[in-house]
């Protein structure tokens, strides 16, 4: 046995009687490599009667698209994040508490302070083939080697606040998507969950769509959005899959999506993506007018991107197979009317409109979409309701597809017997179908599929429902902020915040991707969890961000970013 491959087996020997007597373990290797190594710890963790409740594996990976990726694990107290990024990027971009690390190959030695910055106090480091450099790095920021591959930190210094244990209740408003996936991340991890509806079922405004499609984006610049969008997709589908997989636990199709360029200055820009060869083809594929027309079976001039494991499908099942996996740690309060939030000894008081106490918990987390904007303690969020109609057809009045076609508008295969197609984009309140909308809907929808005669003397048919929307159309993750104490803070971190209140908010049109990871990071932030995101874009989504381009000069930037 090699010097380097008997250190890292001392330290795999360790780690049992290290984790004894804990309720959370978190472990770091920044070489994922084929897996195996977090595969035999996994093991171990699930063979230990002593083992702690919650393990929790970040470790670096290569063959990943950019970013941080969230694996689900058949055990739910198991969790494994792997990270496609450089050691000091990633190490930059964590919030984790780490208790053992493994470090491989390491190179310079600028990793050691942010990686002590994420390192608890009796933490181990199995580091073989370090030079002289490194340690001596490593020892300035509070690590002792007790030999040339192996310390233990030792520091007092200041870290990353540690999360108190929270009373695992918790009070959701809204059992559209937001609420039913948070129900969903809550309640596997142990907590009880009382979701607060005030119509009698889920999925009665924004989520009530008969098929909502899901898809990545795209962009030169891989910008904020197109990031987090990659992350949330990704995410979906495996959360799906464990779920019992689209088509199977809920309704929907994952039968592709093909976005159309929507002229030669697009199909010029998205060449240049799909000529750099960073997409995988199993994620995007870029297509040509031929081999976009011999898809389709329909005229696609400039082409088109391919999304193979995109699709479409139904919110309302998407809640119900979500609810259906909370067991019995899921109360739900449905037909509850308008309903008010009071906060009185460290507790949040859920009222009904006569004022009699529905529930109560130290947590509040206000899931409701548009419906926010009743709230007062939400009244100050930027946040507006855009009315959306889509139109439903009949088959045999539009082309029935092998996939979702989209560019400005969408149109569906069938579901549920309804071809469906649009959506508008209204600043108006009215909940009534309309012509004019109607109207607006198929003439893009002929524009779409090049035929001027699509959809002719449809009648009126669909639905309304309001997205939640923020002016930077990007959701809002996290603890709320307080406006009116907020002073002239300048900080993410110095805002103040209500205590114990949520929020989940701001899907816009892209609910059924985003509901799930903005859930998953929620629900880690509570249990002082490892993020799944990297901290640029939990900053990004944090609904304080409002406070501070308030203090700027009141603009809210709407997010212009050109993606494809």
């Amino acid at each position: 046995m090699t010097a380097t491959a008997s250190v890292a087996r001392g330290a795999d020997m360790q780690v049992q009687d290290h984790w004894q007597g804990r309720t959370r373990y978190t472990v770091f290797d920044s070489d994922y490599g084929d897996g195996a190594h977090v595969a035999a710890l996994i093991a171990a963790w699930g063979a230990d009667p002593q083992r702690p409740q919650y393990l929790h594996v970040v470790a670096l990976a290569t063959d990943l698209q950019p970013g941080f990726h969230r694996i689900p694990q058949p055990d739910a107290g198991v969790t494994l994040d792997l990270l496609a990024a450089p050691l000091d990027t990633a190490l930059a971009e964590l919030n984790a508490h780490l208790d053992l690390i493994r470090l491989h190959d390491a190179t310079g030695s600028a990793f050691a302070r942010p990686l002590a910055r994420l390192t608890t106090l009796g933490a181990r480091l199995a580091a073989p083939g370090l030079d002289d450099d490194q340690r001596a790095a490593l020892t300035a920021q509070g690590f002792v080697f007790e030999n040339p591959g192996h310390a233990v930190f030792a520091s007092r210094k200041p870290r990353l606040p540690v999360t108190p244990q929270p009373v695992r209740h918790a009070l959701v408003l809204g059992a559209g998507l937001a609420g039913c996936a948070l129900a969903a991340r809550l309640c596997a991890r142990g907590w009880h969950v009382t979701l607060i509806e005030r119509h009698p079922d889920v999925a009665m405004e924004a989520s009530g769509n008969l098929a909502g499609i899901f898809m990545p984006l795209l962009s030169r610049d891989d910008n904020v959005p197109t990031r987090l969008t990659r992350a949330a997709y990704l995410y979906a589908l495996r959360l799906w899959a464990q779920l019992g997989g689209v088509g199977q636990a809920f309704d929907g199709a994952a039968c592709g999506v093909l976005q159309l360029a929507r002229d030669a200055d697009h199909a010029a820009v998205s060449r240049v993506i799909a000529d750099e060869h960073t997409v995988p083809p199993d994620f995007a594929r870029w297509l040509e007018s031929a081999d976009a027309e011999a898809l389709l079976g329909l005229p696609a001039p400039d082409g088109g991107w391919l999304f193979p494991q995109g699709g479409w499908a139904r919110p309302g099942s998407v809640c119900e197979a979500l609810l259906a996996s909370c067991g019995a740690r899921l109360t739900r309060l449905f037909g509850a009317g308008d309903v008010t939030l009071e906060y009185e000894e460290e507790t949040w008081l859920a009222r009904a409109a006569d004022g009699a106490v529905l529930a109560e918990a130290p947590t509040a987390v206000l899931a409701s979409g548009a419906g926010a904007r009743r709230m007062a303690l939400a009244a100050d969020l930027p946040l507006q309701a855009l009315r959306g109609q889509v139109t439903h057809l009949a088959p045999g009045a539009a082309p029935q597809l092998p996939l979702v076609l989209c560019r400005e508008a969408y149109l569906t295969p069938s579901a549920q017997g309804v071809l469906c197609a649009g959506a508008t984009y209204d600043l108006d309140a009215d909940p009534a179908l309309r012509t004019s909308s109607q109207r607006e809907n198929v003439t893009r929808l002929r524009a779409l599929v090049s035929d001027p005669h699509a959809a002719e003397a449809a009648p009126l048919a669909g639905r309304v429902g309001f997205r939640c929307v923020a002016p930077d159309r990007l959701p809002l993750v996290g603890r709320l902020p307080d406006f009116a104490a907020a002073g002239s803070t300048e900080r993410l971190r110095d805002v103040p915040r209500h205590p114990g209140l949520y929020g989940l908010l701001g899907y816009a049109s892209r609910g059924l991707i985003w509901a799930p990871l903005a859930a998953e990071l929620l629900a880690a932030q509570l249990e002082g969890e490892p993020l799944p995101l990297e901290m640029a874009l939990v900053d990004a989504l944090d609904p304080a961000r409002f406070v501070l381009r308030a203090r700027r000069g009141g603009r809210q930037p709407v997010n212009t970013a050109f993606d494809v």
